[in-house]
């Protein structure tokens, strides 16, 4: 028999309206956001508040929710304008806001008693005495750190009245759930502020010093995590009584949050419909063609240690491999290429020693133009 959520609620990123449109169009049960301000993806394209008042009612009209980001760490000087901007979100219809700094947690819980506000990952609610702790000061919902085991996850689904939503797709943090003062200690950009330079997706040497010698052990992108694919644990979750799926992504495109959205949807409600539990290799592959970093691992679920979890030959957007350049015009005006996968008009390609792109405009086999090329 299985323990399930009364309501299991897939949340999608959004970074603009048309990711939004992607998010809402592809099945997500929820979409969470950030404000011109206030946000931990500065850099993201995010809303303005005519824009954001335009998304609520975008989402609300199609049966979606809406989260704001206001999960960063304030300044003093910087609290009225963020209860500004709360109050207005709260009257445009948000239907919760995620936060990071007590403070303002503090405030929204006893000004705002009907508006659910959840506990950011960022405030790295990591155990049972953490999630207890939020509960008692009045939040709704704790966005759990994405280190913990399923055995952690379930402990504390079992031991808190609280809605428990866990990252389930995406980027993962070197640290610990994004308290991290590197981006601070070697680029002045804040992590905690928005604005992460991402150093640990630079390359770096591991060296030993040794009697004033130095021995070079390792070199390559030795900080840069794979992301996360939690397909496999999507049963286990939802019986431990997760509340929410959440995909990590406000930087990403509106073909990510399509694709990513659409698969998570795909099987949520497979597991939920009690048939048979088979993950499609397909679907696998579509998720790593939209964007993967060295290919996908299961992050910090399993109570055994990640030996998969660091990707260390390159820290962008891998694609798949598809064959090897067999030869080819000096003008590169035509690549010869022994195919191991399928490839097609429009498709983008990159050679391993070139960083530019190539878009196949046209494509022969056998001295005819063809649509798609295959193995055979």
């Amino acid at each position: 028999m299985k323990h399930v959520a009364q309501n299991i609620e897939l949340l999608a990123p959004v970074g603009n309206f048309t990711c939004l449109k992607a998010a809402v169009q592809n099945g997500a049960d929820s979409v969470y956001f950030g404000a011109s301000q206030f946000n931990a993806r500065a850099s993201a394209s995010n809303f303005s508040l005519t824009e954001l008042k335009e998304a609520i009612t975008y989402a609300k009209l199609r049966g979606v929710k809406t989260h704001l980001t206001l999960n960063i760490l304030m300044k003093e000087e910087e609290f009225e304008e963020a209860i500004l901007l709360a109050t207005k979100a709260y009257e445009f219809g948000i239907d919760a806001i995620i936060v990071q700094d007590l403070g303002l947690a503090k405030f929204l819980i006893s000004h705002f008693p009907d508006l659910p506000i959840h506990a950011s990952t960022q405030m790295t609610i990591h155990n049972l005495e953490g999630a207890l702790a939020a509960e008692k000061l009045g939040f709704k919902r704790v966005v759990l750190a994405r280190e913990l085991s399923l055995d952690e996850i379930t402990y504390i689904c079992h031991n808190t009245h609280l809605e428990i939503e866990i990252f389930i797709h995406g980027a993962l943090c070197i640290c610990y759930s994004g308290q991290c003062l590197f981006s601070s200690l070697v680029g002045g950009r804040s992590g905690n502020r928005g604005k992460c330079a991402q150093p640990c997706r630079l390359p770096y040497e591991l060296i030993k010093e040794n009697n004033h010698s130095k021995i070079n052990l390792d070199k390559g992108y030795l900080l840069n995590t794979k992301d996360l694919c939690g397909l496999e644990y999507i049963p286990s979750l939802i019986d431990a009584g997760v509340t929410c799926f959440k995909i990590e992504g406000r930087m990403k495109s509106p073909e990510y949050v399509a694709t990513v959205t659409r698969i998570y949807r795909k099987y949520i409600d497979l597991y939920l419909s009690n048939q048979p539990y088979i993950i499609n290799e397909t679907d696998k592959r579509e998720l790593a063609l939209v964007f993967n970093r060295g290919g996908f691992s299961t992050g910090h679920f399993s109570s055994s240690p990640n030996k998969e979890l660091i990707y260390r030959e390159k820290q962008n957007h891998m694609g798949l491999y598809i064959g090897n350049v067999a030869n080819l015009k000096e003008t590169k005006s035509h690549i010869f290429v022994n195919l191991k996968d399928s490839i097609y008009i429009g498709d983008s390609i990159q050679s391993e020693k070139e960083t530019p792109n190539y878009t196949v405009y046209e494509l022969i086999v056998k001295g005819k133009n063809q649509d798609t090329a295959n193995t055979e």
